[in-house]
Order: C-alpha cells, then sequence, then structure tokens
C-alpha cells in the first residue's frame, strides 16, 4: 500500500513539474476562486477568455488554410510562447490603460490596472534588465553590421528574435537607438 501511495505523490510532482502555462492559469483561476480572490478571479477569467478567443482564431485560419487533419482542438491550443505572447499583450494593455487613466485624473482605476498588471506579470517569463538588454544590442550590432539609426530595422531583425517574450520592445528599442547613435 505504501509504494501504491509513493508512485502517486511521485506522478503528482512530475505532473506538477511539467505543467504548461495554460495549465497553470486554469489552476491558479480555481484556487483564486476558492480562496474568493475577486481581483485574481477576473483578471485570470479575462484572461482565460482572451487564450480562449485566440484559440478559436488560430482555429478558424486552420479551417479556411483547408487543413484540417488531425485533431483540430489540439493544433489550435495554444503552446507556452503563444501563452507568453497573449498575457505580455494584456500586460501592455494594462501598463496603456495606467497611463490614461492617470491622465485623465481616475486615480482609482489606475490602481486597479496595476493590480491586474501584477497579477498578469506573475505568468511571464523573468524580464531582463536594462544593462542585459544593452549587452545582447551590443552584440547584436557586431552581427548585423548596423553602424547608424539608418540600419535599425537590420539590427532589429537580429536583435527581436533573442529578447521576444523577455524585454519590453520600446525599451529595446530606445536602447537599440542609443547605441546606434554613439
Amino acid at each position: 500500500m505504501a509504494i501504491g501511495w509513493r508512485v502517486g505523490i511521485r506522478f503528482a510532482f512530475v505532473r506538477i513539474v511539467s505543467m504548461t502555462l495554460k495549465e497553470k492559469i486554469s489552476q491558479d483561476y480555481k484556487e483564486a476562486f476558492k480562496a474568493k480572490d475577486e481581483s485574481r478571479v477576473s483578471t485570470l477569467r479575462m484572461l482565460n477568455s482572451t487564450v480562449k478567443n485566440k484559440e478559436l482564431e488560430k482555429r478558424s485560419k486552420l479551417i479556411k488554410s483547408g487543413n484540417q487533419e488531425g485533431d483540430l482542438d489540439s493544433r489550435s491550443a495554444l503552446n507556452d510562447e503563444e501563452m507568453i505572447e497573449v498575457v505580455f499583450g494584456e500586460v501592455k494593455k494594462r501598463r496603456d490603460s495606467i497611463n490614461q487613466y492617470r491622465q485623465g485624473g481616475r486615480p482609482e482605476l489606475a490602481s486597479q490596472e496595476e493590480v491586474e498588471a501584477a497579477i498578469l506579470t506573475a505568468y511571464l517569463p523573468r524580464q531582463m534588465a536594462e544593462e542585459e538588454i544593452r549587452n545582447q544590442v551590443l552584440e547584436a550590432i557586431k552581427e548585423s553590421g548596423a553602424s547608424g539609426s539608418q540600419d535599425l530595422g537590420k539590427l532589429m531583425k537580429v536583435l527581436m528574435p533573442r529578447v521576444k517574450g523577455k524585454a519590453d520592445g520600446g525599451l529595446v528599442n530606445k536602447i537599440a537607438k542609443e547605441e546606434l547613435e554613439k
């Protein structure tokens, strides 16, 4: 009897470690619902809705392209990389809203958006520090042969795949321009 219990624990541990981002969000939603954490529940519900819409969009593209072989549900499900893009997009929306609410004199709405952004940020990979971004920019400048601001597009083509999902695009662009102007 004890062996079965240990195997069960080991399986549960392996299952938790290999959990996808979508499964993690779903589990956190259930836990927040049980804990009656309203701001977390509403934020994760909105995120789940956005994910579902992206999956439906992906599914319709598969159908329109005539690529209906196999299981459409599993092929239209978002992988972790796509999930990170969705979460990053939602965080960006919150940051834009925070700025607009502050400019409009609505600090209570801005603080609600800050709470949502903090909840969503927990699902993103660790963001690169400014110094790490600068190092990546310098390496990309060497690789791409960019020499001035006219080569920004060439530089970004090399740089963005390296920092995608790990750094804010606006900050990357700002640092890239600074380094090219030196």
